[in-house]
């Protein structure tokens, strides 16, 4: 691998193969790029398992003005405005860049867009690929353009364990192929690994996404910020699958209604009922679970018969799972599904370490705030992707630094991390579980084993939740539930994060009785 890693050596580095590290790819072209990729492309991505499609304010009814005032609401006062303002007023473009790199959204017969409704949106703005399969085919299509790219080079089947970094610059990469390791030297990189679902238990996500970037930046210096909003989808589909499979928020869309086992519509007075903020919904089915109940998901009135062709890939989960969406209603439950925090970055994507530029589920531009707005994450993705790509091409690569790396770390084992996590920080949080969760994470990342990677991503984010002593959007704690009046995003880098977890554990010597007790 070493021959390989030398003769790519100085070309702007991506590192991971969803939707943000697609586009950023492409968006490049024609300068030289290398795209990494633990897996094959596109595959073990969130993107290409996205069904609800990509939020754009393009009907005759809609503007991007609107489009913001709901993120804004839906962000419960932590958006970033003009980070925010900025990414929704380029929908149109990405939309166009897309189908530009060969991807067809669903139209009307008259040519216009179908555009779907999802929940805390005022207005249909979700456009789609093949319905429900939109991810999918939006991937499928851009690998086509990236291998017929001559300019992208494509490396499969190679895990990026560290960032190597001089003087505070990113300076090359040290990878893991299946039978050796090397060092990529270049003084750009991008990081597009996506999200850390894998982290819980119950998840929609790839099991083996553990918040990858987030650990490389945090170990090469970078800022985090809004590590403590982890998003729980309020429906996925409750069954033995692992990971959990999706139940898409269009489906509420289309009417259909959340019931318990009694049968009661439970949200049926809460502003905005079934299509209230997905962090009002999920509490609420968390609640119902709570009390020893079943939700489910009945769309027999609202779509019956027509529902296998309005979502065929749900349609074969569920009958995969022996319910027949048709003539049954649907048993859901509440999932980890995406994550509002992650490496803190600009409008053009650059993080706090130079030449390191982050994108997509891995970056926390404050476009999300507390609380992501369906669909908005595919958006963000492809925006955030083409401005990272611009800004990039002002630069040029830097004067070869020589790299070396002490050892290569022990690929990542999350047997010991995943039930801490799922735990101590899930749907609903406490100062005692939380504190149980940091002594509990804080001497596996220090030993650097094969927990650590994992352990410190958990780390960050029991830490940054802690310190929130409110409830706000996805965070939610029980000994804290009031919102305070003014709300601020915290950014911490690692050395801060591991500074303020042993302060903490040092203060508090018994952290399981507390958990117990509050």
């Amino acid at each position: 691998m070493t021959e390989v890693l030398d003769r790519l050596a100085g070309r702007v580095a991506i590192v991971g193969s969803g939707l943000a590290g697609l586009m950023t790819a492409l968006t490049l072209a024609p300068q030289p790029v290398v795209l990494i990729t633990r897996a094959g492309l596109g595959i073990e991505t969130s993107s290409a398992w996205a069904q609800g499609g990509i939020a754009a304010s393009l009907g005759a009814d809609d503007n991007a003005d609107l489009h913001l005032a709901d993120t804004l609401t839906a962000g419960d006062g932590l958006c970033d405005t003009e980070t925010a303002a900025a990414i929704l007023k380029d929908a149109p473009a990405a939309i166009d860049a897309l189908e530009g790199f060969g991807v067809r959204f669903d139209r009307s017969q008259d040519g216009t867009l179908k555009l779907g409704l999802e929940a805390a949106h005022c207005r249909r703005r979700i456009v789609h690929v093949e319905g429900d399969g939109s991810g999918g085919a939006i991937v499928r299509a851009l690998i086509r353009a990236v291998r017929a790219t001559p300019s992208i080079a494509v490396l499969e089947g190679v895990e990026v364990r560290r960032l190597l970094t001089t003087d505070g610059r990113v300076t090359g990469l040290l990878c893991a192929g299946r039978d050796s390791a090397a060092i990529l030297s270049t003084s750009r990189v991008v990081l597009a690994t996506g999200g850390l679902g894998g982290l819980y238990d119950a998840t929609t996500n790839p099991a083996g996404n553990y918040g990858q970037g987030i650990m490389l930046a945090a170990r090469a210096g970078a800022e985090l910020a809004d590590m403590e909003f982890v998003q729980f989808h309020p429906t996925a589909l409750s069954s033995a699958r692992h990971p959990l499979a999706l139940i898409s928020e269009a489906v509420r869309g289309e009417g259909a209604v959340l019931v318990n086992e009694r049968g009661e519509r439970f949200l049926a007075d809460i502003p905005g009922a079934e299509l209230a903020p997905r962090d009002v919904v999920a509490r609420a089915i968390g609640a119902e679970i709570a009390r020893g109940g079943r939700v489910f998901l009945d769309a027999r009135g609202a779509l019956g018969s027509g529902f296998t062709e309005r979502f065929p890939t749900i349609a074969g989960f569920c009958r995969e799972a022996g319910v027949d969406p048709e003539r049954q209603p649907i048993p859901v439950r509440p999932a980890v599904h995406y994550h509002m925090g992650g490496v803190a970055t600009d409008l053009d994507g650059r993080s706090t370490v130079e030449r390191l530029w982050v994108v997509g589920e891995a970056a926390a531009t404050g476009l999300h705030g507390a609380n992501r707005l369906a669909s908005n994450s595919l958006l963000e993705a492809v925006v955030m992707a083409m401005r990272a790509a611009r800004d990039i091409g002002g630069t040029s690569a830097a004067v070869a630094v020589p790299v070396s790396a002490r050892g290569l770390p022990v690929s990542a084992n999350l047997s010991a991390v995943r039930p801490v996590v799922s735990r101590h920080l899930g749907l609903l949080r406490n100062g005692g579980a939380m504190l149980d969760a940091i002594t509990t994470l804080l001497p596996l990342v220090e030993p650097n084993g094969a927990s650590a990677d994992p352990a410190l991503v958990g780390l960050a984010i029991a830490v940054f939740a802690l310190l929130r002593q409110e409830s706000r959007g996805a965070h939610a704690r029980t000994d804290f539930p009031a919102k305070l009046g003014l709300a601020e995003r915290r950014k911490m880098t690692l050395d801060a994060i591991l500074e303020a977890a042993r302060t903490m554990a040092s203060q508090y010597p018994a952290p399981r009785l507390l958990a117990k007790t509050a």
